[in-house]
């Protein structure tokens, strides 16, 4: 069965996503919505899983769809794909225990780029999504060295601290 992504985001709503999952789910494949794919309106609104991963034109189509502003000419300055830069940023686990969420994140910037609880103290109750989200990295088949960078290795790293540096 053929398994697609789409955005259930306002952005991606406004312009028919719900039509196209309704499409999609009676033409028999597996709808998975998602949170925020499609935010912005360069990002593609459907993805499609294959063996390689999900694939996306959103991004490698940047300037095709917009009449106001060429984009053409920047896409052909950029030496990668626009979503490799993405893979450059690194992410908190900042996902209220959602474990799919955080696989997710690991899947797409790797445990290199993952940072634990880098927006703490902001939690309703003290310490609650933190030990939400231990719970959560701990369930995932995660080596030891892995847990290390999300935990603190990545942040003594970015920070130039401690033995990671």
């Amino acid at each position: 069965m053929t398994r697609v992504f789409i955005s259930r985001d306002m952005a991606s709503v406004a312009l028919g996503a719900d039509d196209v999952a309704r499409a999609f789910a009676e033409a028999g494949c597996e709808v998975v919505r998602t949170g925020s794919r499609g935010l912005f309106s360069i990002e593609p609104l459907v993805e499609v899983e294959t063996d390689e991963g999900r694939i996306g034109y959103g991004w490698d189509q940047l300037g095709v769809r917009t009449s106001e502003v060429d984009y053409a000419a920047l896409l052909r300055t950029l030496k990668k794909r626009p979503v490799d830069y993405f893979r450059q940023f690194h992410a908190d686990t900042a996902m209220f225990g959602a474990r799919a969420a955080t696989r997710c994140g690991l899947d797409f910037f790797g445990a290199e780029r993952v940072l634990f609880a880098s927006d703490m103290p902001f939690d309703p109750t003290p310490g609650l999504y933190m030990r939400e989200t231990i719970k959560v990295i701990e369930s995932l088949d995660l080596s030891q060295a892995d847990k290390d960078r999300i935990y603190f290795g990545n942040a003594e790293r970015l920070l130039h601290l401690g033995a990671w540096t």
